[in-house]
């Protein structure tokens, strides 16, 4: 029976786990329907709690104001760029004139940014719930505690970041810096849910040793942050190509990307291998109802999903549902698998 402090943590950990992918996938569905910019400035939406529904509820002058915002945010952005040696970037952001364009008012594409943020809120709200009840863990496992006070920290210099986004209207190794640490609060959350289980629930502990298992999760779990880290990189040569003044047909994209397009898929392929090698090893290992087995069968239907939105993005000209799922997926693979790293290398002696 499970201490109601610990009882508590636990289940505000898994609430914010299922959270921060829902968030994920808001970000997908504000990135694929290009409403990254429909809240102009930040933390409110043109200056309001709740954003406006139509033009005429636009405060007045509003573009010169949030441009001029903008400008000072991104000296800021630069110099503290500077100050970390990369001077090049620093002044490719005062000089890049597209950061200072503004973008028309759209109410569907305002209040899908307006959910995604509000989504970001309610999961910072929980992550520092999980931080102050994770003080139970202080004298038992200490980590649980340190690791929940890191992801606080953590999801606010993400939202910081997110500022940035914004103000430099969108600038794409931003978003991708963006989405990256996303994952490691992602990871975080797993990590601290794992660790505060384990203690009482001794059923997820394996009783033998597992080296050579352990080191093909790790490497599976490698391949999957490189694949999302590379996925990134065909998304940014994608949303530049969508923005180009002579863009070329939506079919024809992809053909644009150039090679970082078939480091990603020589890679998935790679991935795909190991994780069906990872699924028979465990299966020969473990039975079928144990944590072990069920993660790997989802590990495998997540990247049979996967493998299917890849295919539709492309053959079927990119749609932007299949760009968010293929994004959704990812994440959930890379969660799937750093859960799945954890309980096979968790060794219990009997």
């Amino acid at each position: 029976m499970l201490p109601p402090a610990e009882k508590r943590f636990l289940w505000v950990n898994k609430i914010t786990i299922i959270s921060l992918f829902v968030l994920i996938l808001a970000g997908g569905v504000v990135r694929s329907t290009g409403s990254g910019m429909g809240c102009p400035d930040w933390p409110k939406c043109f200056d309001r709690l709740v954003p406006p529904t139509a033009a005429s509820q636009l405060p007045e002058g509003y573009e010169e104001k949030y441009i001029a915002g903008r400008q000072k945010k991104n000296e800021r952005f630069a110099k503290m760029l500077e100050r970390f040696g990369n001077k090049e970037l620093a002044e490719r952001i005062r000089n890049d004139e597209s950061i200072l364009q503004h973008e028309p008012f759209n109410a569907a594409k305002t209040w899908t940014e307006y959910i995604n943020r509000l989504v970001g809120a309610i999961t910072g709200f929980l992550l520092l719930l999980c931080a102050i009840f994770s003080f139970t863990f202080f004298k038992t496992k200490k980590s649980i505690f340190i690791w929940s006070v890191i992801n606080v920290i953590a999801v606010g210099y993400q939202a910081w970041l997110g500022s940035i986004v914004v103000s430099t209207n969108l600038m794409p190794w931003i978003i991708t810096v963006h989405m990256l640490l996303a994952l490691v609060i992602v990871g975080i959350s797993i990590y601290t849910y794992f660790k505060a289980r384990s203690l009482r629930d001794k059923d997820l502990l394996i009783n033998h040793t597992s080296g050579g298992i352990k080191v093909l999760a790790a490497f599976s779990l490698f391949l999957i942050i490189v694949q999302v880290a590379v996925g990134t990189g065909v998304r940014e040569e994608i949303d530049l190509i969508s923005a180009s003044s002579s863009m070329p047909d939506r079919s024809e994209w992809l053909e644009q990307v150039g090679q970082v397009f078939d480091v990603h898929r020589s890679l998935a392929v790679v991935s795909a291998i190991v994780i069906v090698l990872l699924f028979f090893v465990v299966r020969s290992r473990f039975a079928p109802s144990s944590y072990q087995s069920k993660f790997t069968n989802l590990l495998l239907l997540l990247m049979v999903l996967q493998f299917v939105t890849a295919a539709l993005l492309a053959y079927v000209d990119i749609p932007p549902f299949a760009q968010t799922a293929h994004l959704v997926l990812a994440s959930l693979l890379f969660g799937n698998q750093y859960y799945l790293m954890l309980l096979l290398g968790k060794v219990a002696w009997k």
